[in-house]
């Protein structure tokens, strides 16, 4: 099962939690706060029961999640399989538009040939993509309603035995 992200918002600022109310409100194991005071999680005091400000968890709960961010510089794609950004192969990209303003972009990875895909408005490509060869394709078209039944039906056969 994936590992789920504690959010920082459930937490509110201006209480205190001890270990068994602040695993219960992030949704997670009570030792998962401790190894959180392990790795930098600051207590109010050094006394017992572990207390903690909302705050001070919000503060480092925040910090943990923007230490993993990695933003795409300009040219560059996130590829899931290397987990970097990459630049797309040959510097080539497709752009699918899903409305009028925005679409799905597609490219493949130059150093291990995984597609990669991000969301873009179809304004900003000139700033997302520099130095790329965009090629807009045409959207595939949407299922309308449903298909005609089938003529091969079972049901004749069966009421004529």
């Amino acid at each position: 099962m994936a590992a789920r992200r504690a959010g920082p918002n459930s937490v509110k600022l201006n209480r205190t939690y001890d270990v068994a109310e602040l695993a219960a409100r992030l949704g997670v194991h009570k030792n998962t706060v401790r190894h959180w005071q392990r790795d930098g999680l600051k207590p109010l005091d050094s006394g017992r029961p572990v207390l903690f400000h909302g705050a001070t968890v919000r503060a480092f709960l925040s910090s943990r999640s923007a230490s993993r961010k990695s933003p795409c510089p300009p040219g560059t794609l996130y590829c899931f399989k290397c987990r970097s950004p990459r630049s797309p192969a040959l510097g080539m990209v497709d752009y699918i538009p899903i409305n009028a303003t925005g679409g799905n972009v597609r490219a493949i990875c130059a150093a291990c040939e995984t597609v990669m895909h991000r969301r873009a408005a179809k304004a900003s490509l000139a700033t997302i993509l520099p130095g790329c060869d965009v090629q807009i394709a045409q959207a595939p078209p949407r299922l309308k309603g449903s298909p005609s039944p089938s003529l091969n039906c079972d049901l004749e056969r069966q009421a004529t035995i």
